[in-house]
């Protein structure tokens, strides 16, 4: 393809492109990156100098199969700023994890890498129906993480109106879901169920509110669990995805009108799918572990990164040119390994949620029993069901993780409202071994 074609190209709607019109411009930006990586970040030169190979090896998207991996690790091992490809005076605002399992990963922006993010969450908002007037009351937390703030910038840019609650004090979020109407909510699943449940408790019927759309992202969900959300609050519930490693949100986007996995915004990151123990990549409708390059990514280039994030790539729908990703199952890192089976919260998650006696509040407790480990569903009943029905919707749930996941958990009902509700990421699992 001619550089006049992939000048258009890169001027037009990324959304309607062609698929060689992508890719051209994919692999521009690919050559790009790896050259801006290797030039301006020691630990990147470092890594391709020890792979053997060079950034004017990469002739062809398949070529970055031959890039060595970015972890976590590697992250912190450059911690704060060992990571950043431009002077700390280009760059204009820094996020980082919360470092809850060791030191955090700090990420970088310039402004065009702003301007980006703004305009990749102001198309993810477009796909999930958002229209420029309405109100989005955003419920993700500011701050360090990336998701308020994320979330602000593309409100404001699509030309709609920000609330800009930020996490927690869940009785004003009530309040202000009543008074101001907003036609859409961003923030995580498990916290709108929350917020569901503190509209009943003020007595508002939580399918009356003035919510069209519900942009739910920060952590794994399950259709079933969209399939409760969706009929608790009447609204549409569609599935954003970012991690800020990589931007934040608005890496990818579930179209409202096919519910059908994130498309991945493929003219500013390049996927691949490998085998989490190989590290080989697998053909797309494989699943396997989620790896990201950036391509126009200024202050904190990721050349295959390594999510631990487990999906796969699928054949895009609403945008046909990009793919898709199915809804992530788990967290490479998240999986319970009980009695030689594999098992993620998710999966007990949906089978859960399809037993109607019992709620969507729910914890695992993992423990030792003699020489092996065990796994304790805790899970609240529905309020108008009795005792008699709640022992029974256990067994059926007991039943049902056997037969499905081929292991055995133990499950205790608990009283509605006695678990811990999600005011931002939900802690699923509790290891007590």
């Amino acid at each position: 393809m001619t550089d006049a074609v992939v000048d258009a190209a890169r001027d037009r709607d990324a959304t309607a492109l062609s698929l060689d019109e992508l890719r051209a411009l994919q692999l521009e930006r690919l050559q790009w990156s790896v050259h801006h990586a290797y030039e301006n970040v020691p630990f990147s030169r470092l890594a391709f100098q020890k792979a053997g190979i060079h950034p004017d090896d990469i002739r062809t998207l398949a070529d970055v199969a031959r890039l060595p991996f970015t972890t976590k690790s590697d992250l912190r091992e450059y911690y704060p700023f060992g990571m950043f490809a431009v002077p700390m005076a280009d760059v204009r605002r820094i996020h980082a994890s919360s470092g809850t399992t060791g030191r955090p990963t700090v990420v970088g922006y310039t402004q065009e890498d702003l301007d980006n993010w703004a305009e990749l969450v102001a198309r993810s908002l477009r796909a999930a129906g958002v229209q420029p007037g309405w109100k989005v009351h955003n419920a993700y937390g500011y701050g360090l993480f990336t998701g308020g703030l994320g979330a602000h910038a593309g409100i404001e840019r699509l030309g709609a109106t920000v609330i800009p609650m930020s996490g927690g004090q869940t009785a004003r979020q009530v309040q202000l879901i009543h008074d101001f109407e907003p036609d859409a909510i961003m923030c995580t699943p498990t916290y709108l169920l929350t917020i569901a449940d503190a509209l009943e408790a003020a007595g508002i019927d939580p399918r009356s509110t003035s919510l069209k759309v519900g942009i739910l992202g920060a952590e794994p969900w399950t259709n079933e669990m969209r399939r409760q959300i969706e009929q608790r609050l009447n609204i549409d519930a569609v599935d954003i995805y970012g991690l800020s490693e990589v931007m934040g949100p608005g890496v990818a986007m579930e179209a409202v009108a096919t519910k059908d996995g994130p498309h991945i915004w493929e003219d500013h990151f390049l996927p691949e799918i490998i085998d989490p123990e190989t590290g080989e990549p697998v053909p797309d409708g494989q699943p396997g572990e989620l790896v990201f390059t950036s391509l126009t990514k200024q202050a904190f280039p990721v050349i295959r990164y390594r999510t631990r994030d487990l999906t796969r790539l699928l054949p895009g729908s609403a945008y046909p040119a990009m793919r898709r990703m199915e809804k992530i199952t788990g967290r490479d890192d998240d999986m319970i390994i009980l009695r030689g089976v594999n098992l993620f919260p998710t999966q007990i998650e949906e089978i859960a949620l399809g037993i109607e006696t019992l709620t969507p509040h729910f914890i695992l407790e993992l423990t030792r029993q003699g020489h092996l480990d065990a796994l304790t569903v805790r899970i609240e009943r529905h309020p108008d069901i009795d005792a008699a029905t709640a022992v029974a919707a256990a067994e059926v749930l007991k039943l049902r993780i056997k037969t499905s996941i081929g292991t055995s958990v133990d499950v205790t009902i608990e009283e509605p409202g006695s678990l811990p509700r999600s005011e931002g990421k939900y802690k699923r699992l509790y290891d007590l071994r």
